[in-house]
């Protein structure tokens, strides 16, 4: 009975007129979130607000980037479970995952060397590489709908 109702919400959000466009606003809210706390502490790496204390400002920096990266799985895998066929067979959003899976790899390795107290070459260019990682993947979900 459970996985019946399950796939009536799921047939329901890709027949509703506002369900998936309001997933595809809360996916946006997600990306901005995540994305604008980001650029904050990366921006830090590079040297910007450096008055700031680098730990209290990551923190801060962590807590909006988890929320907005939950926004984001949450709206996204709902969306995905509407149209899984149209999604894995869609050049745009298998490319779109392989570079949210970079970000992670890119992230994770920043982390575990703590390059934010670092701020040395190597981070600095693993800020670039996160913010140009993101934009292709702005730039992949944007594109989902033409390919």
């Amino acid at each position: 009975m459970m996985k019946q109702a399950s796939w009536q919400g799921i047939k329901w959000l890709s027949s509703s007129a506002w369900a998936y466009p309001a997933l595809e606003v809360m996916h946006i809210a997600g990306i901005a979130l995540m994305l604008g706390s980001l650029v904050l502490v990366e921006l830090h790496v590079w040297g910007y607000g450096s008055e700031l204390p680098a730990r209290p400002l990551a923190r801060a920096g962590l807590t909006l980037t988890v929320g907005g990266f939950a926004l984001i799985a949450c709206s996204g895998l709902l969306m995905f479970a509407a149209h899984p066929a149209e999604m894995l067979g869609n050049r745009a959003f298998v490319l779109k995952m392989g570079l949210v899976s970079l970000s992670a790899f890119n992230a994770a390795i920043f982390h575990s060397r703590d390059s934010l107290a670092k701020a040395d070459t190597l981070a600095r260019a693993q800020t670039v590489l996160s913010l140009g990682l993101w934009l292709l993947v702005i730039i992949c979900g944007r594109w989902i709908a033409y390919l």
